[in-house]
């Protein structure tokens, strides 16, 4: 499936589209998450445990994570509560919306969420995480890294972008038992260590090959591997840039709009009077 198809998926809520267990264990079995998830409660919020590879992994491999509790809810789907001396199935007293009440005080007991959330309620998923002060990993589109809601936390460092799925698509599975690729979607993550190698950037600057916007004073840099090593000014760059972002090398400036660099609006930057498509602004440290 195109990323186009993606966003029109999210904004017709068509959100059942389930994460295939080879690409959760591709980013979950790093040493980093595995030595994180010892001794915590991780919760999958939108999963029915009786059909989510997310609760088939953590069962699976609930005394190799050394977890304390493992927790499973979803729309219309029950519980699973999993520890080292129970496991627990039944019905919930409502419809298990992460949003409802019993859901989210699951939530507060937890330490760590692990989910694919429904990515038309990407934005409202992520600030309720947020405001419970949660450690998470869970999947959604690369253009949610352009929302108003999730931009200044991937500007401050709050969020970054996982591992893996970062070349080409991933596959999920349809509730009618069919699969669809789907390029563009990432892992947006908190949990630490934040371990990014510095890119080696091997590019010269030169005005010729690297033009300026119309509409604001930077260079387009087309791709990341393009980065020139001798330029320190503003540059826009893909927002698949942040699949390399390494804090420390480079400075999230802002998301470039007609005229200026702005956190919340972003628009189309303009060479030549030719609209490209949206542009992360950074800066060398």
């Amino acid at each position: 499936m195109s990323n186009a198809n993606l966003n029109r998926a999210a904004r017709a809520k068509k959100d059942e589209f389930y994460t295939q267990l080879s690409d959760i264990e591709r980013e979950l079995e790093r040493d980093e998450y595995r030595a994180f998830f010892s001794g915590k409660i991780v919760y999958s919020n939108c999963d029915d445990y009786r059909h989510s590879q997310f609760v088939k992994y953590f069962v699976d491999n609930f005394a190799a994570l050394n977890l304390k509790k493992f927790i499973a809810t979803g729309l219309n789907s029950g519980f699973l509560i999993m520890t080292a001396d129970n496991f627990e199935t039944g019905e919930l007293e409502g419809n298990g919306d992460f949003r409802s009440a019993e859901c989210v005080e699951l939530l507060r007991e937890s330490d760590v969420v692990v989910t694919n959330p429904p990515f038309s309620l990407f934005r409202e998923y992520v600030a309720q995480l947020v405001e419970y002060k949660k450690f998470f990993a869970i999947i959604g589109s690369i253009n949610a890294i352009t929302y108003k809601e999730i931009f200044p936390l991937i500007k401050e460092n709050k969020i970054w972008l996982g591992w893996s799925i970062h070349n080409g698509c991933s596959i999920f599975d349809l509730p009618n038992g069919a699969r669809q690729s789907f390029s563009n979607v990432r892992w947006f993550t908190n949990i630490p260590p934040r371990n990014f190698d510095a890119l080696n950037l091997t590019q010269i600057y030169s005005p010729e090959l690297y033009p300026r916007y119309d509409n604001y004073d930077a260079i387009e840099v087309s791709k990341t591997a393009r980065i020139p090593r001798d330029y320190f000014g503003v540059m826009g760059v893909p927002i698949t840039f942040l699949d390399k972002y390494n804090p420390e090398q480079f400075e999230i400036v802002g998301k470039i709009d007609t005229g200026k660099i702005d956190e919340y609006n972003l628009g189309n930057p303009v060479i030549n009077g030719k609209n490209i498509y949206k542009r992360l602004a950074i800066r060398r440290r």
